[in-house]
C-alpha cells in the first residue's frame, strides 16, 4: 500500500522548490542578458550551479542513507532560501568581474540546494511504494517527475512575469518567503527516520555500484547533457536576438516546453510496454527512444540552416524533441529505482543524479560555447551527438538485462 501522506508532503515540498528553481533560472538569464552579457558569459553564471550538483549528489546519497532523507530535504529548502536572499544583495554598480563571481557563488549554493532536494524527493518515492509493486513504482515516479518538470515550466513563466512585474530584487524576496512556509510545513509533517539505512553505511560505498547502475548513470549523463546544450543558452537567446521575441514570449515558450515535457513524463507508463521483471522491456525502450531522439536536433538544424521558417521549425521541432525526451527521461527515472534496493536507494539515486548533474554541467558549458562559435546549429548538432552516445550505452544495458531475464527463465 502506497504511503500517500508522506508522498504528498515530499511532493509538495519538491513542487515548491521547483517553482523557485525554474523562476530563478529565467530571472538570471534574462536579467543578465539585458545587461549585455555574451552567451558564454551567461553559461558561466550557471556553471557552479551544475558543478555543485555533481558533488552534492555524490555526497548527499551517503548523508541521506546515514542520517535520513528528512535532513537532506530540509537542508535543500533552507539553502535555497539563503541563495535567493544572497542574490537579492547584488549591487548593479559592481564591476562585471565581481558581479559575475557573486552570482556564480549564489548559483552554486542554489545548485547544492536543488540536488539535495531532488535526491531526497526521488529517493523517498522508493520508500513509500512496496518493493514488488513495479507498475505502481513506475506510475508514482512518473507522476512526481512529470509534475515537477511541469511546475519548473510554470517557474520559467513565473520568473519572467516576476522580473517584469516586481523587478529582480523583489521577485527574489517573494520566492524566498514562499519557501520558508514550505520548509516549516515539511518539518512539522515528515517522520524523522525516513530513508535512514538500517545498517551503518560506509563512506566508501558512494562509488561502489552495480554495472547496471553505472551504465544507466552514463546514459543519463549524455541524455541530459544533450538537452542543456540547446536549452540553457542557445534557444532562449536565438528566440530573443534573431526571432525578435520579447522576454515574456521567450519565458512563455520555455515554460510551455517544460510543462508539456512534464505532462508527457507523467503519461510515459501508458506508452512503455511493461515487463514482468520491471526491467527488460523498459531498458529496451530507453534504447530505442534514444535513437529516435537523436534524429530530431539534426533535422531541426538542417531546416534552420536552409532558412525554412526558423521560428516555426524551432518551436515545433523542439516540441517533438520534448515529447521523445520526456519518455526517455521517465524510463530512466523509473529504472534507477527498479535497480536499487530500498536500503541503498539514496546512495544509488545520489550517484545517478551525480551523473545527471555532470551531463548538465558539460551541456551548460557547451551551450554557451557552441552558440558563440556556431550558433543554434552548433548547439543542436552537439545535442544529437550526445543523445547518440546515450543510445549506444543503453544498447549494452538492454543486452545485459535480456541476458539476466533469460538466465532466470
Amino acid at each position: 500500500m502506497v504511503d500517500l501522506r508522506n508522498y504528498i508532503v515530499v511532493t509538495t515540498a519538491y513542487w515548491g522548490f521547483t517553482l523557485t528553481d525554474g523562476a530563478l533560472r529565467m530571472l538570471v538569464l534574462l536579467h543578465f542578458h539585458t545587461l549585455g552579457y555574451t552567451p558564454l558569459e551567461l553559461a558561466f553564471l550557471f556553471l557552479l550551479y551544475e558543478f555543485f550538483g555533481v558533488v552534492t549528489n555524490l555526497l548527499a546519497g551517503w548523508i541521506g542513507s546515514r542520517f535520513g532523507l528528512k535532513l537532506t530535504l530540509y537542508c535543500g529548502l533552507g539553502l535555497q532560501v539563503f541563495a535567493l536572499s544572497m542574490l537579492s544583495m547584488l549591487d548593479p554598480a559592481w564591476e562585471k568581474v565581481l558581479a559575475v563571481a557573486f552570482v556564480v557563488a549564489a548559483q552554486g549554493l542554489s545548485g547544492i540546494a536543488k540536488d539535495l532536494t531532488k535526491m531526497s524527493s526521488k529517493s523517498a518515492i522508493k520508500l513509500v511504494v512496496p518493493d514488488d509493486a513495479h507498475s505502481a513504482l513506475f506510475k508514482w515516479v512518473a507522476l512526481l517527475t512529470g509534475s515537477k518538470n511541469a511546475l519548473k515550466g510554470v517557474g520559467f513563466f513565473m520568473g519572467a512575469a516576476l522580473l517584469a512585474g516586481l523587478g529582480f530584487v523583489h521577485a527574489l524576496w517573494a520566492m524566498a518567503a514562499g519557501l520558508v512556509i514550505i520548509l516549516a510545513a515539511s518539518v512539522a509533517l515528515l517522520p524523522s527516520d525516513m530513508g535512514k539505512a538500517k545498517a551503518k553505511v560506509k563512506f566508501t560505498t558512494i562509488l561502489s555500484k552495480t554495472r547496471a547502475i553505472n551504465l544507466l548513470s552514463a546514459a543519463r549523463f549524455f541524455l541530459f547533457g544533450a538537452r542543456d546544450v540547446w536549452f540553457v543558452v542557445g534557444v532562449p537567446i536565438f528566440l530573443h536576438e534573431f526571432i525578435g521575441w520579447g522576454f515574456m514570449q521567450v519565458g512563455t515558450f520555455m515554460a510551455c516546453w517544460v510543462i508539456g515535457y512534464g505532462g508527457v513524463q507523467a503519461l510515459a507508463p501508458k506508452v512503455i510496454r511493461r515487463s514482468v521483471d520491471g526491467r527488460s522491456s523498459e531498458t529496451r525502450a530507453a534504447q530505442w527512444w534514444a535513437f529516435v531522439l537523436a534524429a530530431l536536433p539534426i533535422a531541426i538544424a538542417g531546416l534552420v540552416e536552409i532558412n525554412v521558417a526558423p521560428a516555426a521549425v524551432v518551436v515545433i521541432g523542439l516540441a517533438l524533441f520534448g515529447v521523445v525526451f520526456a519518455i526517455n527521461s521517465s524510463v530512466h527515472s523509473y529504472l534507477i529505482l527498479s535497480f536499487s534496493d530500498s536500503d541503498k536507494v539514496a546512495l544509488n539515486v545520489g550517484f545517478y543524479y551525480m551523473a545527471n548533474a555532470g551531463g548538465r554541467l558539460v551541456g551548460c558549458l557547451l551551450s554557451g560555447l557552441s552558440y558563440q562559435l556556431w550558433g543554434l546549429t552548433g548547439c543542436l548538432a552537439t545535442a544529437s551527438a550526445m543523445v547518440l552516445a546515450a543510445g549506444v550505452i543503453t544498447i549494452v544495458l538492454a543486452g545485459e538485462q535480456q541476458g539476466e531475464a533469460a538466465a532466470k527463465a
